[in-house]
């Protein structure tokens, strides 16, 4: 069993950080993920294989929209960028994330 758990992360936490991540503007999918990884200082690298199914939900729940465009390395990417309907939602899952923590904060104590 290894010790890097980099990528490990709390179960229903990848949407709001993307939603919060998407509150920043519009980014490609690679964005969020460096931007993931940059902000917390390498400790969270989310992977393809969760980042493009947690923004296929988040699209066809209305949270986020898309757009094809040109990234900055002149290749085509799509773009997300979060709704009013995704802002409403990441209000409510940073409030539910709070309360988790606390709880766990208050077992850990």
């Amino acid at each position: 069993m290894g010790t890097d758990k980099s990528s490990e992360l709390l179960p229903g936490t990848l949407d709001l950080l993307v939603l919060k991540t998407l509150a920043r503007g519009r980014m490609h999918g690679y964005g969020i993920a460096q931007h993931l990884k940059n902000i917390s200082e390498d400790v969270l690298q989310v992977g393809e294989s969760s980042l493009y199914p947690a923004l296929q939900r988040l699209l066809l729940n209305g949270y986020v929209e898309a757009e094809w465009g040109t990234s900055e390395n002149n290749r085509r990417a799509r773009y997300y960028t979060l709704t009013a309907d995704g802002r409403k939602q990441l209000s409510a899952e940073r409030k539910e994330f709070d309360r988790m923590v606390l709880a766990i904060q208050k077992v850990l104590a």
